[in-house]
């Protein structure tokens, strides 16, 4: 390993030096398919737009979803009386240490208003671009079917026979716009045996929508309008309810629009007059300004982007050997790259299933957030990560400052399940869970070590996080519970911790949100340092006097006082939270010195007793950070491949028994945890891949 780690520090001293043959890797693991998959479709898109498409290349036979960070849409509000407006929503009051305090969760008393402001906003499948052939046929009529994504391009290209007729389709997304270019060659095109057709489906109240979203049989509840505008263009209008936005599509050619194909649906058709059709079609809430890209222009710009994409971020390079477990670690790498840079590099924090289905009515989730955003900073995406990172805590800071205050707390406490409207939706889950507050510690110290070790202006990442650290801190402070019993102050009840499967009225101390409430204190304290500003008592006393970690049996529990810890099956199932105290998080910088010796018998326990198979998502990179930080990369390499944690043909993560698939927090901390293999951490810099890989890494710093 030694060895290893030295070859590493040199590749990443001269890592401008392209070591690496990029591009070849990459393309080594372009996806290939002869049909379309039942759950995923490929995907081009660039963050904040996502076309997704079945083995035609378009949204023929598995309609799945266009989807953007803006497409959003409500229902109407109940009816119900005193159940017509957010406003008249009263949550409920729990006892919290001997007083009562608000809690956003459904009122009993308010079933309808509880469920619409859970369920609104929810996000639109904007629209289904398809073919229409002349014949009502399946997938299984067409022949000679192939399709591969280009990810060094971003350009999918699909080609198939129809009764003996060739069809060849590209497909690629504006890199700058809610774009896609298409170009279609057959000759079933100049005898309008093929045609293209667009559809419109309107929005379900379904917690999942997977794998496709909204339904095509509801068109009386919304409106379609078609207007020509040109000779080459089209404007088509789509109006549900209060939200409306229109489809701009524009082509190359004789063509004509035409619509909609019967009563009472939407459904336009676009005919070619030629064998070649290029066409752009771009999604927008307003009238687009200025000259359009063109097919040609949109190809390149993608190109361009794409390739910049894959030259400018830290790479890692595994196919020097020829083991079976670094293909597919680099293979996920790769295509995790590709589809988290689509799915979740956006202007807000993505929902768990990017821009491919809708999980949770399709809000993102804060205690999520670190997940999808800290890969775009390992892995050197920095302009990515800002596209949101940038505002997303000042805009809702607003309403973070007004939840604590009317609950009676200092500072900002941080919302769970969101919407662009940035209300948090009501739960008992989302109320009560508490590890997304310190976030933006993780994430001003992250920036922070960049902007030193890259010589940028500390000074101005200093003063961007200050206020923002500031107030959480102090909700962090105000919420911790002095325990005259203990002379400790106590995280909770009522608590949910990350497992966010035990009793909250009975949860005290879970024993990541004590290690992480530290780091936060930790670093509010040092950002105080570092600008020579005074740093509030409060927080020094609650910092220098948290209660301890809770241990069980020299180990430690989900939280303090947990019965029966590794025997009920209760406890040993979901998100094993207490191995990222050693792992995620770095040692502390204050209080009692880690125990390793706990950590290390906590790590066994949860290999041999834990329910993996119940396990998903961000659990296995969690597990394989910790296996890194105790020195067994085996084990680590063990966790990034267990069986229940699975990736399609195309990268996509598979949701398994708990989730619906796409599960991109799965990819993200994917991302992260081989970062850390790659670039190690503070006091274990270097690689720390398994010997025989002959790994070479590229640009990468270490981890916190």
């Amino acid at each position: 390993m030694k060895g290893l780690v030295l070859v590493c520090v040199a590749v990443l001293a001269v890592s401008s030096a392209a070591v690496i043959d990029r591009q070849k890797v990459v393309r080594a693991f372009n996806p290939k398919r002869t049909r379309s998959s039942e759950e995923t479709p490929l995907q081009v898109g660039n963050g904040n737009f996502a076309f997704g498409v079945d083995v035609t290349g378009l949204q023929t036979f598995k309609p799945f979803a266009t989807m953007s960070t803006w497409g959003w849409h409500k229902f109407a509000l109940p009816e119900t009386e005193n159940q017509t407006s957010p406003e008249e929503f009263k949550g409920v009051e729990w006892d919290t240490h001997g007083r009562p305090v608000f809690y956003n969760q459904p009122n009993e008393d308010q079933p309808d208003l509880s469920n619409w402001l859970r369920e609104n906003p929810h996000r639109l499948n904007l629209g289904t671009l398809g073919f229409s052939f002349a014949d009502d046929i399946s997938e299984d009529d067409l022949t000679s079917k192939t399709q591969t994504l280009d990810l060094w391009t971003g350009l999918i290209t699909s080609s198939f026979e129809y009764k003996d007729t060739p069809v060849t389709v590209q497909t690629v997304a504006d890199p700058y716009s809610d774009t896609v270019a298409i170009t279609v060659d057959s000759p079933l095109l100049a005898t309008g045996a093929l045609q293209l057709s667009l559809d419109f489906p309107y929005p379900v109240n379904e917690k999942f929508n997977a794998p496709f979203v909204g339904v095509y049989n509801q068109s009386e509840l919304h409106n379609v309008t078609l207007r020509n505008i040109g000779d080459q263009s089209a404007e088509v209008r789509h109006v549900l309810d209060e939200t409306a936005y229109s489809v701009f599509l524009r082509w190359e050619g004789d063509a004509t629009v035409s619509g909609p194909l019967y009563e009472r649906t939407h459904t336009y058709l676009l005919r070619g007059w030629g064998e070649t059709l290029r066409l752009t079609a771009t999604f927008a809430e307003r009238k687009v300004c200025g000259k359009a890209a063109s097919v040609e222009e949109i190809t390149e710009a993608a190109e361009r982007w794409w390739g910049d994409f894959w030259e400018k971020g830290t790479f890692v390079d595994l196919t020097a050997t020829g083991a079976e477990d670094a293909r597919e670690v680099q293979r996920r790498v790769v295509l995790s790259q590709y589809l988290v840079a689509v799915n979740s590099a956006s202007d807000l924090p993505p929902q768990e299933s990017g821009l491919v289905n809708n999980g949770w009515y399709g809000k993102f989730h804060m205690e999520m957030y670190l997940w999808h955003a800290l890969p775009f900073a390992l892995w050197n995406h920095w302009p990515l990560l800002n596209r949101s990172l940038s505002h997303v805590y000042p805009d809702l800071l607003p309403a973070a400052l007004n939840r604590a205050s009317t609950q009676g707390y200092k500072g900002a406490r941080w919302g769970k399940m969101t919407g662009p409207d940035f209300n948090d939706a009501p739960g008992e889950i989302n109320s009560l869970l508490i590890w997304q507050q310190p976030h933006p510690m993780y994430f001003a110290e992250t920036e922070h070590r960049r902007a030193v070790s890259s010589s940028e202006e500390e000074g101005a990442v200093l003063e961007k996080w200050d206020e923002i650290l500031s107030h959480t801190a102090d909700f962090m402070a105000s919420f911790a519970w002095w325990n005259e019993k203990s002379g400790f102050y106590d995280l909770g009840p009522p608590v949910y911790p990350a497992s966010e499967n035990t009793d909250p009225r009975l949860t005290r101390n879970p024993t990541f949100e004590l290690a992480y409430w530290r780091f936060g204190f930790d670093i509010a304290i040092l950002w105080k340092e570092r600008q020579g500003l005074p740093t509030p008592q409060e927080w020094l006393d609650v910092r220098d006097n948290l209660a301890p970690l809770p241990t069980v049996d020299g180990t430690f529990p989900v939280y303090e006082g947990v019965p029966d810890m590794w025997v009920s099956n209760a406890t040993t199932m979901d998100h094993p939270a207490m191995t990222a105290i050693y792992g995620l998080l770095p040692p502390p910088l204050s209080g009692p010195e880690l125990d390793l010796e706990v950590v290390h018998r906590t790590a066994e326990h949860v290999k041999e007793f834990w329910d993996l198979d119940q396990s998903f998502g961000w659990d296995f990179p969690m597990l394989a950070m910790n296996s890194l930080r105790l020195g067994n990369v085996a084990d680590a390499v063990e966790y990034l491949l267990h069986p229940t944690f699975a990736f399609d043909d195309a990268g996509y993560p598979l949701g398994g028994t708990r989730v619906p698939t796409p599960y991109f927090p799965s990819s993200s901390s994917f991302l992260i945890a081989v970062a850390m293999m790659a670039g190690g951490w503070e006091g274990e810099e270097g690689a720390h891949f398994p010997e025989d890989w002959e790994a070479v890494a590229e640009g990468f710093r270490p981890t916190l």
